[in-house]
């Protein structure tokens, strides 16, 4: 619909008191009211029937159904509940079933990697401890000799 400021309004009501008078200027208002009013409730009486008429054919159950399936925010709820039923059902020592070729090979590379990263640091510890050990035998395989103290007297 149309916009009116309070400049547009200032303006209506000035060339109105001109036009009209300011003796009749409240029967105008009053007479303005009353239709304004009529024609508010012909509207709401015309929506109260088109809305009865929706109902009766079924629209509204359609709409809502709509509205709920292409609602972002319960999509997004179903997939949290998906992925929190996933969690709660998860077991570790059950192998996970892989969703297509590319998956089972991301996967096998995956265990692949992981295989490697533990023998990697297994060796590695292994050296750093034998490593440690040599060193704690050396310590205690070379006797103290107290530091050499030099007279000058």
């Amino acid at each position: 619909m149309f916009d009116l400021g309070w400049s547009e309004l200032l303006v209506i009501g000035i060339v109105a008191l001109i036009v009209v008078g300011p003796k009749d200027l409240p029967g105008m208002f009053r007479a303005l009211g009353k239709f304004t009013a009529k024609l508010r409730r012909m509207a709401r009486e015309f929506q109260r029937a088109m809305e009865d008429a929706a109902d009766e054919a079924g629209v509204k159950d359609a709409a809502k159904d709509f509205r709920n399936m292409t609602n972002p925010s319960k999509m997004g709820m179903d997939s949290l509940k998906e992925a929190a039923d996933d969690l709660k059902n998860y077991d570790p020592d059950k192998p996970s079933k892989p969703r297509g070729p590319e998956t089972s090979k991301l996967t096998e590379e995956r265990a692949e990697a992981a295989r490697k990263i533990r023998e990697y640091s297994t060796k590695k510890t292994q050296e750093r401890l034998d490593r440690e050990a040599a060193e704690a035998a050396e310590a205690s395989a070379e006797p103290e000799t107290p530091p050499a103290t030099e007279d000058k007297a």
